[in-house]
């Protein structure tokens, strides 16, 4: 069963864990400043639907299977680091020239990926999973009949207290696109800012080990 102590810890704990500046975070900041508000929020949607990955991987057990075998990690994390190395070179590759950016189509279909590319940048970090395996049956009566229920419940909540923090920091670095738009010079060399960072995290993600 659930004990408020634990629960008081959990959620003081959950928080510090969220508010440290990981992968998420990064990543989220680097949409909104380069792409604005919007597209750092369709980013969060992303995030937060690839975190259930995570979750439902650590009640069935998947994630005890990533932690205990370094073959399977490292697929994993492998190639969560490629597709971040991915998205960060192609900030660097040559722009087609006249594209009309009201077009409604066009919009959508960049909501579409910056959603894809949320869900797949989250699902496709280990530390996450193995995170999710640490760190929340601590919280937990291991011999409850209602472990699993409670391994969600804490997770969602997890879930839905970091979607809110990468909210206020995609609304607040949002606000910093309209200044690059305006400058162009500025705007582009931002731009390969960006790209530099999603570059930085896929490497320091495939750098990185299991504890």
């Amino acid at each position: 069963m659930f004990h408020f102590q634990n629960l008081y810890l959990f959620f003081i704990t959950s928080m510090l864990f969220n508010l440290f500046p990981g992968n998420d975070m990064l990543y989220v900041a680097s949409r909104s400043v380069s792409q604005g508000t919007k597209a750092g929020l369709v980013s969060v949607c992303g995030i937060f639907f690839g975190c259930f990955v995570h979750i439902i991987s650590a009640i069935l057990g998947l994630s005890i299977i990533i932690a205990k075998s370094i073959f399977l990690f490292g697929i994993v994390k492998f190639g969560g680091a490629a597709y971040l190395i991915y998205l960060g070179l192609r900030s660097f590759a040559p722009r087609a020239r006249n594209v009309n950016h009201s077009d409604e189509s066009i919009i959508n279909l960049n909501k579409k990926k910056l959603f894809k590319q949320g869900i797949v940048t989250n699902a496709l970090n280990p530390k996450v999973a193995v995170f999710f395996l640490s760190f929340l049956p601590q919280f937990i009566d291991p011999l409850s009949p209602f472990f699993k229920i409670q391994l969600f419940a804490l997770g969602i909540w997890f879930n839905l207290q970091s979607t809110l923090i990468l909210i206020i920091v995609a609304v607040v670095l949002g606000r910093v696109n309209g200044f690059f738009k305006q400058n162009p010079k500025v705007w582009l060399i931002q731009e390969k800012v960006t790209g530099a960072i999603l570059i930085v995290l896929g490497i320091k993600l495939a750098l990185e080990g299991k504890k």
